[in-house]
């Protein structure tokens, strides 16, 4: 299978998250869907330091996960987010050892966190950026602003929007904004409201 390789776009919260914040993922080699993972602010703040490269007094969880693999003779060589499951995502650390290939279960969040230590590439399967990027080519994003205003428009005059539409609407808001924490959001309950139609 084909894999996907993103870098991490930026880290993004509101006063309305709860303390959680959204690690944004982007496509690379000209790809331009993006990724929010919702994470906690404890991983946020191990993926921060890291990007910012500033050093703790004393080692964190992710700094020992990686001493340790040096420790073993182990090495990390890629991040793989292979799954999305009820809104959950899933992924797998890839590493050698003793020349053989194994893979650990992980959060992404500790996935991400350990690949920015490591310099490992992060990837992503096609299955999960297809249930879950969000486009942020204007092109396509003003087509599907357009689009969605032409459907607004024809709702406006005939039949007022469903609660499915009005959140379509909010999640291209959204996106429109930068506001890719609520966009996840958003496009889960989405996604979870057509499961529920399909099912009836």
């Amino acid at each position: 299978m084909e894999l996907i390789q993103v870098d991490i776009i930026g880290l993004s919260t509101s006063p309305s998250s709860g303390g959680a914040y959204a690690l944004v993922l982007g496509e690379m080699d000209g790809g331009n869907r993006r990724l929010p993972i919702i994470i906690g602010a404890f991983e946020a703040q191990a993926i921060a330091l890291e990007l910012e490269q500033i050093q703790p007094p004393r080692p964190m969880t992710h700094d020992l996960l990686r001493e340790t693999f040096g420790a073993v003779g182990g090495e990390v060589t890629s991040i793989v987010i292979n799954e999305l499951r009820d809104g959950t995502f899933f992924a797998k650390v890839h590493y050698q050892h003793d020349d053989e290939e194994h893979k650990l279960d992980s959060r992404p969040s500790d996935a991400v966190a350990l690949a920015v230590r490591v310099d490992a590439p992060i990837y992503v399967t096609p299955s999960v950026l297809d249930e879950a990027g969000i486009p942020t080519d204007e092109g396509e994003v003003s087509a599907i602003a357009a689009t969605q205003q032409q459907q607004a428009s024809a709702q406006e005059s005939s039949e007022p929007m469903t609660e499915l539409e009005r959140k379509k609407k909010k999640l291209q808001d959204a996106i429109d904004k930068e506001d890719y924490e609520q966009a996840a959001e958003l496009r889960d309950e989405i996604q979870q409201m057509q499961g529920e139609e399909q099912e009836n």
